[in-house]
């Protein structure tokens, strides 16, 4: 079939998300609020003068038993006698009263309730659980309990506890602590910075900080995001809402209790080195989050993500009034990691970066410097720091700078940011540079930070977007032993695999390991030995124990043994001392394997741990028997790719002795990062292993070798939504959904598509014509940018599918046939569909196969119903969505398109 049974989404069909009743709760058109609004400084009259103090255009409802009316508001004893149906219950109530009035508020038909009250318990019959399980039977949304409230100044809505009601603006804020939300909203208040929303989710029940990033990513009023929690509760759905939120728009995130205890027993290195604090950070950087580390930073945030968009580059020039003052700027800058901008050449005006105006340099003077900043190509950003003097005015300089960038600005496309900061406390420069949206800055450093954020946060969205390499093809693990040998372990009720399992499961992965022969007495290891010692070599000697972890802890290990009685005088040392220190432990004999040695090859660790929250993590670092008193460790979370392997390395500090110095060659990288591919995938198809310990991996420009590992194992459990991994925070790829099809005697490979498929898309689409392409993306496409072509193949598996069809071409390599693709919504109620299939293919049934292929995915994940909008005209995508048991219909906002919707729920496999 040709190209033309092209189905399409619009309006970018990765993003498309819906977020259950959110219109109930941020868009009411009717208020009731439940508590004691008679008694002043009660929690419900703080809250009724907040919404009456907004001028709320909706009506306002009371329920108080004993009130007939309070301040002209007439008061009823339930919601049920309310003369409205409230879409939005704000409750102010003792806790035994909760359940009560949330069953009242279910009943009356309410959508949403923010539960004001605290402390409502954790227990299955406290009032907070009760309350969400009558909630969840009716459809009814809780924000809270022990909630501040909400706040959607656009909307003239106030039903928070703040001092002061939040000022309209684009920022949408989502706290799980409500103080932290106040402070934010008392610094917008003071620096004229206002918000889409707010919204304080307190001890969540039911919508949480997922929901507010799915409903905020889409949100048209939104521009950026501020996120504050202290605990994720679901890291899947929690990573899913924030990488869509953060590939739309910037996402700035501040954890509290980041240096709180660690309570976990770590049983191995790479357990130790993954603390919560760092795991969170691997997970927002993953995310594309900006992590800030406190309120000082969420403010610097605010005021830059407030007043400037991203931009491309990353050089800033610096301008100040001081040698001294633009220095400090510079040194905070390289501290950082920043990028200074090269000096313009000077012609005819002064030269420098940082450009020193002098002490008593007025407002002419900082606009002659600027203009031309402005206009060069060598900075992408300017700082412009004022230091007020008897000879320098702050509020004339900020008004020349605000003055010179809005007339610049007017003649350029591409406007470049300036970050402007006036020490001291002049009211007239504040208001200046407000009036121009100038982010501004009391000091220099929080101008740095403000700059920085903007530009770590499109370095994140250009990670977000940038193509892996693909993996070389000899890298095909053999799942089946390493499975064997797993399953084989916890049959005999073993938690760590003994030595020569381990070997065999990172051979079963492609990582080179040293032989090893496991003897079970000194006299079987004095004859394994032997060969070794014979050619002459040496042996390192190892106890063996499912007990005993940290064998260097106990002298468990021997090296450099070069002969029979060498051995057998180890193993009894060995064996004494072990009994000595851990007379529980169960000695099973001991390792005998040749001695490797270093040489220039240098000490690395990799493995994997595993978080309460996250789940299995990748971490790379710095190897040897010191490596938690050195902790150099960088992590991620899997799956990995060859690029976030690579960023794993390079965050380390080891990554610098990785690189060539003096007569050491620089080690090999590729096999480094691949090495850590491979530990991602063994966490992917293996539950079963906890905990997975490589020290030392030793590495030099031949490759890698693992020469000690260990390996803790435990049963899988099933769990979270969908297939793959349990415990995988992200999705991994679904390599289950790979198939084989004989069409009219053409073998097609269909696969789920992976990231590094870009440019199988591009040479795809190039193939197609102009109509073809029409009728897939309902309108004319003339280019295929690198971030276009990202947005079709870097998919997030818990929302996304899409699957290409392949064959192999002359050159034994891949050529793409067509793909189809399937959004699920946030909460997996509906999907959207696109399909393109090429001419070559016509009559050979592809299109209806990949559709039912999309289908069969779409049902296995419970998404409720399949639906896409198609051309009026393009019968032959329409003739199958028929065949498939499509319904369809005129789409009433566009007479050219038609609506084909599938039900899911409960049917049988489409076309059958």
């Amino acid at each position: 079939m040709p190209a033309r049974l092209a189905g399409g989404i619009r309006c970018g069909d990765d993003d498309s998300v819906s977020t259950y009743r959110f219109d109930k709760l941020l868009a009411p058109r009717a208020i009731a609020l439940v508590g004691s609004v008679a008694r002043e400084g009660s929690v419900a009259r703080s809250v009724l003068d907040g919404l009456r103090a907004a001028g709320f255009p909706g009506a306002i409802l009371a329920v108080q038993p004993d009130h007939a009316i309070v301040d002209g508001l007439p008061c009823v004893p339930q919601i049920a006698d309310l003369p409205t149906i409230p879409d939005l219950v704000l409750i102010a109530v003792p806790p035994p009263r909760v359940p009560e009035v949330v069953a009242q508020a279910a009943a009356a038909g309410a959508g949403a309730a923010v539960i004001l009250t605290a402390r409502l318990g954790s227990g299955p019959d406290d009032p907070g659980p009760t309350a969400h399980r009558i909630a969840r039977a009716h459809g009814l949304r809780l924000l809270g309990p022990d909630s501040a409230g909400l706040a959607v100044p656009g909307a003239k809505l106030n039903a928070s506890l703040f001092a002061h009601a939040p000022a309209a603006g684009d920022i949408a804020l989502v706290s799980q602590s409500g103080t932290v939300a106040a402070a934010i909203v008392e610094w917008g208040a003071r620096h004229g910075t206002g918000f889409s929303a707010v919204l304080s989710l307190g001890s969540v029940l039911d919508i949480g900080v997922a929901d507010g990033l799915d409903y905020f990513a889409t949100d048209y009023r939104t521009r950026a995001i501020l996120l504050c929690l202290d605990r994720v509760a679901d890291a899947r759905r929690f990573m899913s809402a924030a990488r869509a939120a953060a590939r739309a728009k910037p996402v700035v995130v501040l954890r509290a209790g980041r240096h709180r205890p660690d309570t976990r027993a770590a049983e191995t290195h790479t357990g130790a080195l993954a603390r919560p604090d760092a795991v969170y950070a691997a997970a927002f950087r993953r995310a594309g989050l900006l992590a800030v580390q406190d309120l000082d930073e969420m403010f610097s945030a605010v005021e830059t993500l407030g007043r400037q968009r991203p931009f491309p580059g990353d050089r800033l020039a610096i301008l100040s009034n001081g040698r001294g003052i633009g220095l400090l700027a510079a040194d905070r800058l390289i501290e950082r990691a920043g990028t200074m901008a090269e000096a313009a050449e000077a012609e005819g005006r002064p030269a420098g970066n940082p450009l020193d105006l002098g002490i008593d340099a007025a407002g002419p003077a900082f606009a002659a410097a600027l203009e031309p900043i402005l206009t060069d190509r060598v900075s992408d950003a300017v700082l412009a720091i004022h230091v007020p003097t008897v000879r320098s005015d702050a509020g004339e300089v900020a008004n020349a700078i605000a003055d010179t960038v809005k007339r610049v600005r007017a003649g350029q496309t591409r406007k470049k940011p300036l970050f402007a900061v006036s020490l001291g406390d002049a009211e007239a420069a504040r208001e200046a540079f407000a009036r121009a949206s100038l982010p501004h800055f009391a000091t220099d450093s929080e101008a740095i930070e403000g700059f920085l954020h903007l530009v770590r946060y499109r370095e994140a969205q250009d990670d977000l977007m940038r193509t892996p390499d693909s993996l070389p093809r000899d890298f095909s693990p053999d799942t089946a032993r390493a499975r064997s040998i797993i399953a084989g372990a916890l049959r005999h009720g073993a938690s760590w695999l003994d030595p020569i399992a381990v070997n065999g499961l990172l051979e079963a992965y492609g990582i080179p390991t040293v032989p090893i022969t496991l003897a079970p007495d000194k006299d079987a290891a004095a004859a394994a030995a032997w060969p070794i010692i014979a050619a002459g070599g040496a042996v390192a000697l190892k106890v063996v124990s499912p007990d005993i972890v940290h064998k260097s802890d106990i002298g468990g290990v021997h090296l450099d043994l070069t002969s029979e009685a060498d051995v057998r005088e180890a193993a009894r040392s060995i064996l004494s001392r072990a009994r000595r220190e851990r007379p529980d432990a169960r000695v099973t004999g001991f390792a005998v394997q040749p001695m490797v040695r270093r040489g220039q090859r240098r000490e690395l660790i990799a493995g994997l741990a595993e978080d309460p929250v996250f789940g299995p993590v990748v971490v790379f670092g710095r190897g040897g028997t010191a490596v938690e008193v050195i902790d150099d460790r960088a992590l991620g979370l899997p799956p990995l790719d060859l690029i976030l392997a690579r960023d794993l390395i390079g965050r380390t500090r080891v990554a610098r002795r990785l690189e060539g110095y003096r007569d050491v060659p620089a080690a090999d990288l590729s096999a480094i990062a691949l090495t850590l591919v491979k530990l991602s995938q063994l966490a992917a198809d293996l539950p079963q292993v906890r905990e997975l310990d490589i020290n030392p991996l030793l590495a030099d420009e031949t490759g890698v070798l693992a020469l000690d590992a260990r390996v803790r194992i435990g049963r899988s459990e099933r769990g979270g939504h969908g297939r793959g991994h349990p415990r995988f925070a992200i999705r991994p790829y679904p390599a289950e959904w790979v198939r084989t099809l004989n069409l009219k005697d053409r073998t097609i490979r269909v696969r789920p598509v992976r990231p590094e498929d870009e440019g199988l898309f591009l040479s795809f689409f190039q193939g197609l014509d102009p109509e073809d392409l029409r009728l897939r993306f309902f309108g004319p496409v003339r280019a295929f940018s690198h971030t276009f072509l990202a947005r079709l193949t870097q998919l997030d598996y818990a929302r996304a599918i899409a699957f290409v069809a392949t064959e192999v071409d002359v050159g034994g390599g891949e050529r793409m046939l067509g793909a189809v693709r399937l959004h699920a919504d946030a909460n997996h109620e509906s999907g959207e569909y696109a399909i393109a299939v090429g001419r070559d293919v016509r009559g050979t049934g592809l299109a209806f196969a990949l559709m039912r292929l999309m289908i069969d995915w779409a049902r296995s994940e419970g998404i409720g119903r399949v639906e896409g909008s198609v051309l009026a005209e393009n019968r032959p995508m329409l003739a199958v969505c028929r065949r498939l048991g499509f319904t369809q219909g005129r789409d009433p906002e566009d007479p050219g398109l038609m609506k084909v919707q599938l039900p899911l729920a409960g049917g049988s496999p489409a076309g059958r």
